[in-house]
């Protein structure tokens, strides 16, 4: 292997940054000074090669500690893993909240997104570009969404040191996130996750009940608000009664695709090749879905508990979380709920004193929407880029390290715990016979009260839009996200079910629910969309790399002529859509002409 290490050279920050994730190196070969005569063998090559998957780590410690990744740092973390500079380079410019060029130690995340675009993002940003001016020691960026949708517009400030400092500011001014860009320490303190709950504190509820009612740092009160009664019934059930439980419920993934979780399971146990994984992801990066993020920062606990139920009902020994960057207080909130969970006895070689074995490890994102696709997400945490993979094999056969592996989403794991408590048949009665058990949905935009709500499959959309205030002149409901489409509203009798919206020619995605009034401008909506998918496509497949970059442009001139010169672009947007759809390598070039399509024929968004 052929690595070309460049003559730069880390600075004594930078080399800190890297050794306390790796140690400090053994030898020269690593970066180590010492004479050159270890220079001669790689000494410690392989141990280096197997560290691979540390290279995404690696890359955060330096730009949390620097702000930036520069040729030195690059080249020495390079030298410690085994990794050629070009391979490492590929992965650092891949992912938006890295920077390989000189910038200010704090950066500034404002989002541009669907829900904070229709709360004036716009205006957000320029009142902060006029108010830091040149020379402030800020950088504001213009960010997809942060997850914040019920506190839109929202803004991220992120300090680099040692330690990294974080502020979030929603709903933002320019005055409180100019305060949390230049002094985040001092900035508010962010509010409690039950606010993002409008139904905090409804006994009724399933998967939200402890929200609001439980301290999230506390194990003590979690288990006393029935926290691990599921984990001590799966040992009694033994893991193919968990997975029958599971199986027998009519659990469906929750992150869209919605594939039986029973059968995924079912297949990753009954494969001989070990060692088996479990995979939560954690990185919801969809625009207008924050629901993951308010289950880990309210009920982090409920998280490490179904995880572990997962692990032991598949055979694996082994679990990552992968968590989407831009979450610091879910970050801290499941850091310290692993520390007390490994204390308590509920993590580690001996859970509950059963003689089974299993440990979770964080894994952090850094900012890419194509890391919710789980081959990606498998991909980014073994340290390449993070592009989806072809398929078959699927990953139940080979997926994380090329061994089985069971990926779900947060959501999806945490309904694992009232199916084991309550039982697989009295789960199944909720809901309806194909759509079983209570589903999360995040409203946002133009409601009264936007939050996360939790519902029974079959609801309809308007009494969901009753529960969170819609407001008088409700124009369109985009379903699904940036990746769903939009009814009209006239339509609010769907029944949310993942059959109900595919009868009505939509979809229910991950359950984000955004409203628009009247005053909302689509065009301009639908172009954010579309710079979106465009700024999102990992270029591996040509249908999604000029694909996404056709459909801006055709809006782009759409929003300028009319006529017969727009009647011919919407019929190209269409022949590119269909393009997308049929043949590109993953479900974000599969669905990027959706919302556009159905805003074009539901909406009659040009007419």
């Amino acid at each position: 292997m052929d690595l070309h290490f460049g003559d730069s050279k880390p600075t004594d920050d930078e080399r800190a940054a890297v050794d306390a994730l790796l140690g400090p190196p053994e030898s020269s070969w690593e970066g180590a000074d010492r004479s050159d005569a270890d220079l001669r063998w790689a000494k410690g090559g392989r141990e280096a090669r197997d560290r691979r998957d540390l290279l995404l780590p690696g890359l955060h410690a330096i730009n949390d500690r620097i702000g930036w990744i520069s040729d030195g740092a690059l080249d020495y973390l390079c030298r410690r893993l085994t990794v050629p500079p070009a391979e490492a380079y590929g992965v650092a410019t891949f992912y938006a909240m890295f920077s390989v060029k000189p910038r200010p130690a704090t950066v500034l995340h404002v989002c541009t997104d669907l829900a904070c675009a229709a709360a004036g993002a716009s205006e957000l940003c320029a009142g902060i570009e006029a108010r830091l001016g040149p020379g402030s020691g800020v950088s504001m960026e213009r960010s997809p969404c942060l997850g914040l949708c019920e506190r839109a517009p929202a803004a991220l400030a992120i300090k680099a040191g040692d330690p990294v400092r974080t502020a979030v500011s929603a709903p933002a001014t320019v005055h409180d996130a100019v305060v949390a860009a230049s002094a985040p320490d001092s900035a508010p303190e962010e509010p409690p996750a039950a606010l993002a709950v409008p139904q905090a504190g409804d006994p009724s509820l399933t998967l939200l009940r402890r929200i609001g009612v439980v301290d999230p740092s506390s194990l003590d009160d979690y288990r006393a608000h029935g926290g691990y009664t599921a984990l001590r019934r799966a040992f009694e059930l033994g893991p193919a009664g968990v997975i029958r439980e599971v199986s027998d419920s009519g659990l469906v993934g929750r992150g869209g695709a919605a594939f039986p979780t029973g059968r995924k399971w079912q297949a990753t146990a009954s494969q001989p090749d070990h060692p088996h994984y479990v995979v939560c992801n954690a990185d919801e990066s969809e625009p207008g879905t924050f629901k993951d993020r308010v289950l880990m920062e309210g009920d982090p606990y409920a998280l490490v508990e179904a995880m572990t139920i997962a692990a032991y009902a598949t055979g694996a020994h082994q679990g990552y979380l992968y968590l989407r960057g831009e979450y610091p207080r879910a970050l801290h909130r499941l850091e310290h709920a692993l520390a007390q969970a490994r204390a308590r006895g509920l993590l580690g070689d001996d859970i509950l004193g059963q003689g089974y074995a299993f440990d979770i490890e964080i894994r952090r994102g850094a900012g890419a929407y194509i890391c919710g696709e789980e081959t990606a997400l498998f991909n980014s945490i073994e340290g390449y880029r993070g592009e989806p993979r072809s398929k078959p094999p699927f990953p139940v056969e080979k997926g994380l390290f090329g061994k089985p592996t069971v990926e779900n989403n947060v959501e999806t794991l945490v309904n694992v715990l009232p199916i084991l408590t309550m039982g697989a048949p009295a789960y199944a009665a909720i809901g309806t016979g194909k759509s079983t058990g209570p589903k999360l949905f995040c409203v946002s935009g133009s409601v009264a009260r936007p939050g996360i709500y939790e519902l029974p499959f079959g609801a309809t959309l308007g009494e969901l839009l009753e529960l969170a205030g819609a407001r008088d002149g409700l124009r369109a409901v985009l379903l699904g996200g940036a990746a769903g489409g939009f009814v009209r509203a006239d339509e609010l009798d769907i029944p949310l079910t993942f059959e109900g919206t595919r009868e009505a020619g939509t979809t229910l995605g991950s359950g984000v629910v955004m409203a628009f009034d009247d005053t909302v401008p689509l065009p301009r909506l639908l172009l954010r969309i579309a710079e979106f998918f465009r700024d999102e496509s990992c270029g591996q497949c040509v249908p999604c790399r000029v694909g996404t970059v056709r459909q801006e442009e055709a809006l782009h001139r759409i929003v300028e002529r009319a006529g017969a010169a727009a009647a011919d672009d919407i019929a190209l947007l269409r022949e590119v859509g269909r393009a997308m759809r049929d043949a590109s390598i993953c479900g974000l070039g599969q669905t990027a002409w959706n919302a556009v399509e159905s805003a074009i024929d539901r909406l009659g968004a040009y007419e």
